[in-house]
């Protein structure tokens, strides 16, 4: 379980199994997290998050990082879970209802609340981009392997050894790229102002046509304020 004392530990301090150099976590709080996610998300995004942490984990290790493995996996792990049914709110963004998901799932399992609050921040601000990377390295490397399994951002940066390592074990599946957004579209259709200066406006607007995003400038010039 994640030390509940310290937010920084190599990912070799804890015991794990793998089959490349990066390893998920072998731990209780590891195994329930794969089993609700297995659980709840499809196996399109059962799969992408798997690939996530290891990209993550790959990432840090490249950049000698030191992060809680067991964290990274948390935040890998219930980075989409907002997308699904059973934890999509009716006016949040998505981003929002995966963390909220992860702090009740850690919270339960007696993390440290400033332990689940880089957690929260990592899943919340996993689509937003040129942030993330200058802040913890939790927040930083979950969208180090978003971007990399969903836009392939630093694809060159993996070796094709461990690229195919990964993707074996957590297969992308047919057409993987338009089923993808298909599910982004799925999870979010319901609440298209969510995406509001977000990168999920783009989702809506490839899936319908007439959406008209709101636009930053207008909410300035139409405030209450009289100039």
């Amino acid at each position: 379980m994640a030390d509940k004392n310290s937010d920084s530990h190599l990912p070799e301090d804890r015991p794990m199994t793998t089959f490349t150099d990066i390893a998920v976590p072998d731990s209780r709080l590891a195994r329930e997290i794969t089993e609700l996610v297995r659980d709840t998300e499809s196996p399109l995004l059962f799969h992408h998050s798997s690939r996530v942490y290891h990209f993550a984990a790959l990432g840090g290790k490249q950049r000698d990082l030191r992060f809680d493995p067991e964290l990274l996996y948390a935040g890998a792990m219930f980075h989409d879970m907002g997308l699904t049914h059973a934890h999509s709110s009716a006016d949040e963004r998505f981003e929002v209802d995966g963390a909220n998901a992860a702090r009740q799932f850690l919270r339960g399992h007696g993390i440290a609340e400033a332990d689940i609050d880089i957690v929260w921040t990592a899943i919340a601000l996993h689509t937003t981009p040129g942030i993330p990377q200058h802040m913890h390295p939790i927040i930083a490397l979950v969208t180090t392997g978003v971007e990399m399994d969903v836009l392939g951002i630093g694809y060159d940066h993996f070796s094709p050894e461990d690229r195919d390592a990964i993707v074996r074990a957590h297969p992308r599946g047919d057409r993987f790229k338009e089923a993808i957004i298909q599910t982004f579209y799925d999870g979010i259709k319901h609440k298209p102002d969510t995406t509001f200066g977000n990168v999920k406006a783009d989702v809506i607007a490839d899936k319908e046509k007439a959406f008209a995003p709101t636009n930053f400038c207008h909410v300035i010039r139409c405030s209450s304020w009289p100039n």
